[in-house]
């Protein structure tokens, strides 16, 4: 029982070990075969590094590189970082960091020349955004604003991480509308949009599944052909109708997308007068469903 219980934590750590790599790679990608060549600015020191090297373009063969520039701005961020939060708070980051910074020196700048600037937008977004999800959703971060955005919060406390890291990104793209143009700088906030949309739905879920009310008399009935025909298990709540002032159970089952017309259908067809509530859901954990571990 012990042996099966270290080879499972050993085989979470690795899972999440294996998000952060990954996930940080797939954001290096992005920036190395799609952001950099086409000069989209989508924030992050990422984006900023990106300013500088066209800025530098001039004086130094090619401008500094972004990789370089990346490290070079969170040197100090970690060595705040560390001492505000403590250091194993920071092994994750510095991993998911680590990891970015050593995929945009080992990747080579290639343009993609998908020949289509929002084509382009929209690959580097969800490249961006399934590497970012994958790496929230193993606890860490690659750096960079967020942790700055961290940081700030802790001494501007009426002010959300959310809402600091939009004024620097927007900062950030703000000046790299000035330096790539106002149609660059556009085509990057559609990427920062698809980024967004695309890890919100790795860290909330993908498999959406729906949960039905049912509010009837016949709820005993309706209940067992439910749990009959499904093999749904089925809650009931206790309830009263406000202006009837009757007591009664309200239904509460959880299905998938198929099986929700089912449920319906059921409640319908043994009560016509029954009331029934859909929701979407986005993510549900248990038996039918995901079967969570930890």
């Amino acid at each position: 029982m012990v042996i099966r219980k270290t080879r499972s934590k050993k085989n979470i750590i690795l899972r999440k070990y294996i998000k952060i790599i990954g996930g940080s790679f797939l954001m290096a990608l992005a920036v190395n075969l799609i952001y950099e060549p086409l000069g989209l600015v989508t924030g992050g020191l990422a984006g900023f590094a990106i300013i500088i090297k066209e800025i530098t373009r001039s004086i130094i063969d090619g401008g500094i590189p972004i990789w370089f520039v990346t490290v070079v701005l969170n040197v100090p961020l970690f060595i705040v970082s560390i001492k505000l939060l403590g250091i194993r708070t920071m092994i994750n980051v510095t991993i998911g960091t680590l990891t970015y910074v050593i995929a945009m020196m080992v990747i080579p700048i290639y343009d993609l020349r998908f020949d289509d600037m929002l084509l382009s937008s929209v690959v580097g977004g969800a490249l961006t955004g399934i590497g970012l999800g994958m790496v929230f959703s193993a606890s860490s971060s690659t750096g960079g604003t967020d942790l700055l955005a961290s940081l700030v919060q802790r001494y501007k406390k009426h002010l959300s991480v959310p809402a600091i890291l939009t004024i620097i990104d927007g900062l950030i793209i703000g000046i790299g509308a000035l330096v790539f143009g106002i149609g660059n700088a556009l085509y990057a906030i559609i990427a920062v949009f698809i980024t967004a949309k695309v890890s919100d739905g790795i860290l909330e879920g993908l498999k959406f599944a729906k949960m039905a009310y049912i509010i009837s008399d016949e709820y005993d009935q309706i209940a067992q052909a439910i749990m009959t025909s499904l093999d749904r298990g089925v809650t009931g709540l206790s309830s009263t109708g406000m202006y009837s002032n009757k007591e009664r159970k309200m239904l509460f089952c959880v299905v998938s997308k198929k099986e929700i017309v089912k449920i319906t259908e059921i409640a319908k067809k043994i009560d016509p007068n029954s009331f029934v509530i859909v929701n979407d859901v986005r993510e549900v954990m248990g038996e039918g469903f995901i079967e969570y571990s930890q």
